[in-house]
């Protein structure tokens, strides 16, 4: 990342604890505005707390952070969630039909989802209008993972989280949601931060790449430097050495 990245969130000297547990430690940096930066690191490095931050759900410690220049302590909720949005990788539905599921985010705002705007959000993520009436049960794991980001587009987010979004999918399928998400990315400049325990994937979706050790971000900057770390621990990182 250069100096001349605009800031879409930004962290400064953000800490967290859970029951006196330090999670997150001392943690500065930026997600460049209109990028993808892909998250790393091996299981308990805290990435999913440091989504947790970022999107409101828990509050740090110490230190400050500012989602498109504003401290994110100054959103109400509803205006951060719609800034903000979240897709996880269980892409928990609810019972009945796909329309319900994507009108979920504006039900919840006491508002309505015209039909024709869940058909268009459905083409956006490849999936036909037909689906809108399918029960979710009888969808695929790749189509349920492709309405679960239809849904979290309703709001329009600036900012798209991604946690682990296709580590249970099988291959096409992966392809298919990692096409869409670049898709995105390019056609809306939608701000990607995306968690993936895939070093390849980092690679090849990620502009740039934060990495994560122990609650502590240990190098951060163009993807490319997977193939040649600084830092020690991120080196036996990337050889396998811990996961």
């Amino acid at each position: 990342m250069t100096t001349s990245d605009k800031a879409a969130l930004e962290l400064k000297h953000v800490s967290y604890s859970d029951d006196s547990l330090a999670i997150i430690n001392d943690i500065s940096g930026i997600f460049p505005e209109g990028k993808i930066t892909t998250l790393v690191g091996p299981s308990g490095a805290g990435k999913t707390t440091l989504f947790r931050l970022c999107n409101g759900l828990i509050s740090p410690n110490s230190g400050e952070i500012r989602v498109a220049g504003k401290d994110i302590s100054s959103y109400e909720p509803t205006e951060l969630r719609r800034t903000v949005g979240l897709a996880l990788q269980s892409a928990a539905m609810l019972r009945g039909t796909v329309f319900k599921n994507l009108e979920l985010p504006l039900t919840l705002q006491g508002g309505k989802l015209p039909e024709a705007d869940a058909a268009k959000l459905l083409e956006d993520v490849g999936l036909e209008a037909e689906f809108l009436q399918r029960n979710v049960r009888d969808l695929s794991g790749g189509q349920r993972q492709k309405v679960s980001i239809a849904r979290t587009l309703v709001n329009k987010p600036k900012i798209l989280l991604l946690d682990e979004i296709t580590s249970s999918l099988d291959r096409v399928s992966k392809q298919e949601v990692e096409e869409l998400i670049t898709a995105i990315n390019q056609r809306s400049q939608v701000t990607i931060v995306w968690i993936t325990h895939n070093l390849e994937q980092a690679l090849s979706i990620g502009e740039y790449t934060w990495v994560m050790i122990g609650g502590k971000l240990m190098e951060s900057g163009e993807s490319s430097l997977l193939h040649h770390p600084r830092n020690e621990s991120v080196r036996r990182f990337v050889k396998g050495e811990f996961t």
